[in-house]
């Protein structure tokens, strides 16, 4: 709480942003489509955006560039040791999750006052599932409390290439679409339910639905299913818990043999005709 935050130093912001433009950017795929550019922008800004992986500080850090970001972050990801370096020196906020944090509004103040830009995921955590969950309670609040521009950053394909069950980066494509969220008017109009409804609106997405579209595949290295039983651990066929494995491709029941064959656009295929599957892995 000592700690005062200020903007981000520019050499140091610019050349690691370089740097993970260079390692990253044509690596995964990544495109970017502005609906509104926000580095038309003179003054501060608030970036808000679903939270896909834990690339997303990538994801939404390049297309803004060259202008800098103070990113808002969880207070226990600072005790990280390869994350507590590079979080001070680009002067990140921390932010303890899904509790009132003073210290946090009067940093975010800081910076804007200053004329910098804040980044923010309303949700507070990376997607479990591959879908973003609702926003954070206060969060309307703070984004009618600061009254300035809000643009949003919507990231398509984030979670394929980096799911919660397992750390390999699966190769395909994201999308990233930039858009005018909020004018400071319409933020002093709104109610704070009115903004709500708009922000759970702008950052609402589905990767796997998204992929019935777009048909991205995705390089799973042949190991599509690897972990998936962390999270998909009940069977909907005979109903058991904790008898699914997920190993190479396929996810199955150890108990019933009910299960599935995910392609590289994480398609569920059913191991034979009597499987019992859902529509989709979320």
């Amino acid at each position: 709480h000592s700690r005062k935050i200020h903007q981000p130093p520019k050499l140091i912001y610019l050349l690691l942003a370089q740097i993970w433009k260079l390692l990253f950017y044509k690596k995964l795929g990544m495109s970017v489509e502005y609906k509104a550019d926000p580095r038309q922008e003179q003054g501060p800004y608030i970036v808000v955006g679903n939270h896909a992986s834990r690339m997303d500080y990538i994801y939404s850090g390049i297309p803004f560039l060259p202008h800098r970001m103070n990113y808002v972050a969880g207070y226990n990801e600072f005790f990280r040791s390869h994350l507590a370096l590079v979080f001070r020196l680009l002067q990140v906020i921390p932010k303890k999750n899904f509790t009132p944090d003073v210290y946090t509004i009067k940093q975010v103040s800081r910076v804007l006052k200053s004329g910098g830009r804040v980044c923010i995921f309303p949700e507070g955590m990376s997607s479990i599932s591959g879908g973003n969950q609702p926003v954070a309670l206060g969060s309307a609040k703070f984004l009618k409390h600061f009254a300035v521009p809000v643009f949003v950053c919507k990231i398509q394909g984030g979670y394929l290439t980096n799911t919660k069950y397992c750390l390999d980066e699966r190769r395909g494509k994201v999308n990233v679409i930039v858009d005018k969220l909020f004018d400071p008017e319409e933020l002093k109009q709104l109610s704070l339910d009115e903004i709500t409804d708009r922000l759970h609106e702008a950052i609402h997405h589905d990767d796997y639905e998204w992929n019935k579209t777009a048909r991205v595949a995705f390089d799973g290295h042949g190991e599509m299913a690897k972990n998936m039983q962390d999270l998909l651990y009940w069977c909907p066929k005979c109903g058991k818990e904790f008898t699914m494995e997920g190993e190479g491709d396929v996810i199955r029941c150890t108990h019933c043999g009910n299960g599935a064959r995910l392609n590289e656009y994480y398609d569920l295929l059913p191991l034979s005709g009597d499987c019992v599957l859902p529509e989709t892995p979320k």
